[in-house]
């Protein structure tokens, strides 16, 4: 059950390969991430060391959160793969001049995991086909329902 999409990862990448990724949470963020208040849009994945993390994630506090903690929106959280996963996405991102987009924030088995995608980014002509693209599938499937009409 998907919670969040980043849909302009899609405008702006070629998706390569996809991953799902764990996320190491603190318990104020998982409630709000439960309550809908989380954005990805502008969140990036970097690696340090062996290690992935995604930055630019906004995860808003609930206004009932407890007094005692200070949250911190936009902290950088470390995401939990295998490590042949860490291994293949670093040669792949050092290499081939690939970079880890985050796709899609949901629930397996009731935790919440990240899909983060090997991505190339497109040219502004990529961009343009796959608007054109877009526009003529819709188009398509308009004159296929005036035809049944």
């Amino acid at each position: 059950m998907s919670i969040i999409d980043n849909r302009k990862a899609f405008h702006d990448y070629f998706i390569e390969e996809r991953f799902e990724a764990g996320l190491v949470l603190e318990g104020w963020e998982a409630k709000a991430i439960r309550a809908g208040r989380a954005q990805i849009k502008e969140a990036y994945i970097i690696l340090r060391g062996a290690e992935i993390f995604v930055i630019g994630m906004h995860i808003s506090a609930l206004p009932t959160a407890s007094t005692h903690i200070n949250p911190d929106p936009t902290r950088t959280r470390k995401l939990l793969l295998h490590a042949e996963e860490i291994d293949s996405l670093i040669g792949k991102v050092e290499r081939a001049g690939f970079t880890i987009v985050p796709l899609d924030l949901h629930y397996t088995k009731g935790r919440i995991k990240l899909e983060i995608g090997l991505a190339k980014g497109k040219k502004l002509y990529d961009k343009r086909e796959s608007e054109k693209q877009r526009d003529w599938d819709r188009e398509k499937q308009r004159l296929v329902r005036e035809k049944v009409r």
